[in-house]
Formats: structure tokens, sequence, C-alpha cells
């Protein structure tokens, strides 16, 4: 076992033990998950505040040497609030991809997204990622996209960066429920959905770890960026 795999496994239990002390655990592993029962794990979360709340791993150290953690935040129709975002692809020894944001709904200027612009800012990768166009439409200016994170340092900075803004955000977010219009909060959530689902590396990367083309596809659409009908 690596020190950076078992860092990684300790910081999503740590969100997954935060979480639960926050909002309702509605869902402790998803039907692919049992199909990929030591590759997947799937849970999801709901409280007066929080539409959804979602934590999925893949853990493929044995068979490809790779583990990746998703870690996506909804406030509920009524809260204007950005959506918490983390995501985490790693090797034995780096990461190769690390991604966090805040990322706007409504308000360009949202409260909790200038608080988010603030606990970041310090903060520059060594190496950072450019985003393609649908990560632009929907990422604040500050989101944290590092690649080819290789220093055990820079990868602490990361993990304590996401764990601490999660316990911001969840904590801040019920300030937030009750005024927003609905409808046009569940507009955005589902722009972000939309163009979440537009990224081409996160089936390739299931496909490549064992997972079926179509278990992919339903697990990127309806599990990982679920729309609302509106």
């Amino acid at each position: 076992m690596s020190e950076l795999w078992n860092k990684l496994i300790s910081t999503k239990n740590e969100i997954e033990s935060f979480i639960n002390g926050k909002a309702i655990r509605t869902t402790t592993n998803s039907y692919l998950a049992g199909k990929y029962p030591t590759l997947l794990s799937d849970d999801h979360w709901h409280s007066s505040d929080i539409r959804r709340g979602h934590v999925t791993t893949l853990d493929a150290r044995e068979t490809k040497g790779l583990w990746m953690m998703h870690v996506c935040i909804f406030p509920v129709p009524t809260n204007d609030a950005p959506i918490y975002g983390f995501d985490v692809v790693a090797g034995k020894n780096k990461m190769t991809g690390a991604f966090h944001d805040f990322s706007p709904t409504l308000d360009p200027k949202h409260p909790l997204l200038e608080q988010y612009k603030e606990r970041v800012t310090d903060f520059v990768p060594v190496k950072s990622r450019t985003l393609p166009d649908w990560a632009q439409a929907i990422f604040s200016d500050k989101m944290i996209a590092a690649s080819n994170v290789n220093t055990l340092e820079e990868a602490d900075t990361i993990l304590d960066l996401a764990v601490s803004n999660l316990r911001y955000y969840i904590n801040e977010v019920p300030k937030y429920t009750g005024p927003a219009d609905a409808y046009k909060v569940v507009a955005a959530q589902n722009f972000y959905c939309d163009n979440q689902r537009k990224n081409p590396h996160t089936p390739r990367v299931m496909q490549s770890l064992g997972m079926h083309e179509e278990d992919v596809t339903t697990f990127c659409q309806d599990l990982l960026f679920p729309k609302i009908n509106i």
C-alpha cells in the first residue's frame, strides 16, 4: 500500500464520516456497485438543504494501479449556493489529476463562492491543467485543476483544502435555503450536469478499469450527473 493511497482512503473516510453527521445516507452502494463489488463504491445523502450528496470511488489498485474518487454536492432547488465538487485520480505515487471547485449556479458572486476563492487563493498547482470548453462553461475562475501531483506535500495541500472547504460548505449552505427561484436553480444545476456529461475522460477511464460500456454510460448519465425534470 502506498502512502498516497493511504492518505486518499483516509480522506474518503473523513469526508463520508462528516457528511453522515450532517445528512441522511439514502443509498449504500448503487446497483452498479453490486455488479462491480471490488471496483465501485457509490453512496448518496440528502438533507433539508442538500438535494444530493454523492461520494463514489473506483478502486483498481490491484488490477490497474489506479484509484479514483468523485465528490459532488448539490443544494436543494430553493438554494442558489454553488455546487461543491472534488475529483481525484491517483496512481501509487502521484495524483494524475485533482480537481476542486465551488461551481456557480445563479449568482457568480455568491457569498459561498467568494469565500471559496479566498480560501484557495494562496494555492497554485505546480502543474495546472488547461480546461476544455465544457469545463470553462461551468467552473469558477478559481477552480483547482492540478496535474501530475507527485509530491506528498502538494497532495496534502489539495486534500486539506478539499476537506476543509467541504466542512465549510456544508455548515454554511443552510443559510441560503428558501428564497431562490427553484425553476432557475434547477435549470442551472441541469446545465452543470449537461456539461459534466461532455467530459470524455471519465467514461474512458471507467471502461479501461473493467466496466462494460453500457454500464459506464448508465453510471455517468444516471448516477454521476442525473438531471432534474423541470
